[in-house]
């Protein structure tokens, strides 16, 4: 037992810091986690169950031993391109109610003889298929960026020209594979220049809007004053007695120099900072990000799990394939999870112009919940067999119950 099938997280170890290796083919059909397992939801288990019903691994009606395969024996590609033949695990009658009786027998005031006695009427699969493909892309962009120059050497031509985007060497800066998203800013090396400020004409002070509005453009006037706005330009501030008194704003003069630019004339030039200068250069924008999608089917009988099963179902890893394209997986002896496979690399995500494929992963998961009904006299009740490691899972009615609600076993029993 992996991983929960509608679990929140996903964990990838591997760790892939130059190019070189991206053309690996990696598979497993051993239990390893499965993260195309997920973050899938009942509601798409529900809705896939209504539209497809993917082949039982079993019989619906149990008239003799069925054959179950083991996560072991799944048969898929190799790395080497040879496959593996099936192998098989019988779940037959005896087997089943082994597990239910196993499973009784670890709860207090349950009796055995239903388990042992009553007919099963049958066994229906309720499994749950996952396929996913992730794209991991790099996507690359070029932004100009501008700044006061405040003097000191800088990285031009001179030193060297400057490399196109892709010709970037960014293995340092390389995430984990197939992280959510990734972004990093890099300086293209020799990319920058200094150029005079186009705003002042190099000056790093421009006319002063305030004093020196209708100018003519790179004209000023020094020693513009403006009105008192205290007295009005009067210079005396007049009082309800009829009398007057110097205004303290001007001192007497009636007139204030420019508040903008004390009457200079000129101001300091905010785009480059009064240096006169600009320093111009390239910076390249990474983004890693992986690009996701997603098929789920499920047979008609899952539609009508409880959800608490799928929650301690835990899916098993049939495929997980690793290459720059992934192709579909070939499954020797089951037609629907070839067509499966290739409905999911069907779906593949569309890429920017401007980024590249770093590579690709493509896995497909089920998880095996198996319903178990079985009946005597007209009473019934039904359990579920979770996962391959045959997991029993009972929540409501046993007919074999004599605690009827008062013995401390429920809490511990969770049912």
């Amino acid at each position: 037992m992996d991983k929960p099938l509608l679990s929140d997280k996903t964990k990838e170890s591997e760790r892939w810091d130059s190019y070189q290796y991206l053309q690996r083919n990696i598979s497993s059909a051993r239990n390893n986690v499965s993260f195309a397992g997920a973050g899938v939801t009942v509601e798409e288990v529900r809705s896939a169950s209504a539209v497809s019903d993917p082949p039982p691994l079993y019989p619906p009606v149990l008239t003799s031993p069925v054959s179950l395969p083991t996560p072991e024996a799944i048969g898929y590609p190799s790395a080497s391109g040879a496959g593996h033949e099936l192998q098989r695990q019988v779940l037959d009658e005896i087997e089943i109610r082994e597990l239910l009786i196993d499973h009784i027998g670890h709860r207090c005031c349950w009796g055995s003889r239903p388990a042992r006695t009553w007919k099963i009427r049958a066994v229906e699969d309720c499994n749950v298929y996952v396929g996913t493909l992730d794209t991991f892309i790099e996507e690359r962009e070029a932004l100009t960026q501008t700044v006061p120059f405040t003097g000191g050497s800088f990285n031009g031509k001179k030193h060297g020209s400057a490399p196109e985007l892709w010709q970037l060497d960014l293995r340092s800066q390389f995430p984990t594979l197939f992280v959510p998203y990734k972004e990093t800013r890099v300086p293209v090396p020799h990319s920058e220049t200094v150029d005079k400020c186009t705003g002042c004409t190099g000056r790093g002070e421009v006319v002063c809007p305030t004093c020196n509005a209708d100018g003519e453009p790179g004209f000023y006037k020094e020693n513009q004053v403006m009105k008192c706005s205290k007295c009005y330009g009067r210079g005396l501030i007049a009082h309800k007695d009829g009398s007057d008194s110097i205004c303290g704003e001007c001192n007497g003069e009636g007139k204030l120099p420019c508040p903008n630019c004390q009457s200079r004339g000129l101001i300091k030039c905010e785009t480059c900072n009064g240096s006169g200068s600009l320093l111009t250069s390239s910076i390249a924008v990474v983004r890693w990000k992986t690009l996701s999608k997603r098929k789920v089917s499920a047979t008609r009988g899952a539609g009508s799990v409880p959800e608490e099963v799928f929650h301690r179902a835990e899916g098993v890893q049939l495929c997980n394939t690793q290459a720059y394209q992934c192709t579909p997986a070939y499954f020797a002896d089951s037609y629907f999870l070839n067509k499966f496979s290739s409905e999911v690399i069907s779906l593949r995500a569309e890429v920017p112009p401007t980024a590249n494929v770093v590579c690709e992963r493509h896995a497909i998961s089920v998880v095996p919940v198996t319903r178990v009904t079985m009946e005597d006299r007209g009473k019934a009740f039904n359990f579920y067999i979770i996962g391959f490691g045959k997991e029993i899972y009972m929540k409501d009615y046993y007919p074999a119950r004599f605690c009827w609600g008062l013995c401390p076993c429920l809490e511990w029993l969770k049912v």
